[in-house]
C-alpha cells in the first residue's frame, strides 16, 4: 500500500523547480494530485507525464476568483481534498533602500498573501476530509534575516507566522499547518545565482527532491501529531557558521 492511497493534494506553484517535484513524489505515493500554476504549457506538460491521478489547473495565487475555482475543480474531479501545499513564491534582490514599493506589495502579494488566500479556499474542503494536512513552503529567510532581501525575507517570516496562528485555528477540525524552511535549493529561481556554499554545513546546495521528501512526510500519516511547527531542511546552514574550504585549498 502506497503511503498516500485515499488522499488528494493540490500543489501551487508546481510547474516546475520545487512544486514539481513534490507533485511528482506525492503522486509516485498514490495522491491524486492537481498542480496549479501560472505556467500552462509547463503544468500541462508534467500533468500529462505523471498520467492518470494528475491534472493541471491554471492559478494566479494572489487571485482569491482562483483559488475558489482550484479547489472546487479538485473536488469534482477527485471528491475532496486532503492535503494542500503552499508552494508558489517568487524573490528579487537588492537593499531595502531601493525596493520599491510596487516590489514590495508584489513579494509580499504572492509569497503571503497568495497562502493566506489558499488556506481560505481550501478550509472547507479540508474540514470535509476529517484528517488533513496544509505544507506551507517557507525559507530559512523565514527564521532569518539575508542582506539584500527585505520583501522576500518579510514575507517568509510572514508564512512562518500565519502557519502557527493557523494551526492553533484549525486544530479542533483535524486540519494540520506546518511550514517547510529549505535553504539554498537548485531550481529554474536560483540557476545563474553563483552562490557560494562554502558557509554551508554540508557544502552544496539542495535538490528539489529533497524537499518533497519531508513533504510527503508532512502530508502522510507519520507526521499526525506535527502541527504548527518549522521544518527546516538547509545543509546546516542555520546551524552555525561553517568553514568548509573551497576545492583544493
Amino acid at each position: 500500500m502506497a503511503r498516500l492511497d485515499g488522499k488528494v493534494a493540490l500543489v501551487t506553484g508546481a510547474a516546475r523547480g520545487i512544486g514539481a517535484a513534490i507533485g511528482k513524489r506525492l503522486s509516485s505515493e498514490g495522491a491524486r494530485v492537481v498542480l496549479g500554476d501560472i505556467l500552462d504549457e509547463e503544468g500541462q506538460t508534467l500533468a500529462a507525464q505523471l498520467g492518470e491521478g494528475v491534472l493541471y489547473v491554471h492559478l494566479d495565487v494572489t487571485d482569491p476568483a482562483q483559488w475558489g475555482q482550484a479547489v472546487d475543480r479538485t473536488t469534482d474531479a477527485f471528491g475532496g481534498l486532503s492535503v494542500l501545499v503552499n508552494n508558489a513564491g517568487i524573490v528579487s534582490f537588492g537593499s531595502v533602500e531601493n525596493c520599491t514599493h510596487e516590489e514590495w506589495a508584489r513579494i509580499l502579494d504572492v509569497n503571503l498573501t497568495g497562502v493566506f488566500n489558499g488556506i481560505k479556499a481550501a478550509v472547507p474542503a479540508l474540514k470535509a476530509s476529517g484528517a488533513a494536512s496544509i505544507i506551507n513552503i517557507s525559507s530559512i529567510a523565514g527564521v532569518q534575516g539575508y542582506e539584500q532581501l527585505s520583501a522576500y525575507t518579510a514575507s517568509k517570516f510572514g508564512v512562518t507566522g500565519l502557519t502557527k496562528s493557523a494551526a492553533l485555528d484549525l486544530a479542533r477540525y483535524g486540519i494540520r499547518v506546518n511550514s517547510v524552511h529549505p535553504g539554498v535549493v537548485l531550481t529554474p529561481m536560483t540557476e545563474g545565482l553563483g552562490l557560494s556554499t562554502s558557509h554551508i554545513a554540508l557544502n552544496r546546495v539542495g535538490k528539489p527532491e529533497e524537499i518533497s521528501e519531508l513533504v510527503l512526510y508532512l502530508a502522510g500519516d507519520e507526521s499526525a501529531f506535527a502541527t504548527g511547527s518549522s521544518f527546516v531542511i538547509d545543509g546546516g546552514e542555520t546551524a552555525g557558521l561553517a568553514h568548509n574550504a573551497a576545492p583544493g585549498d
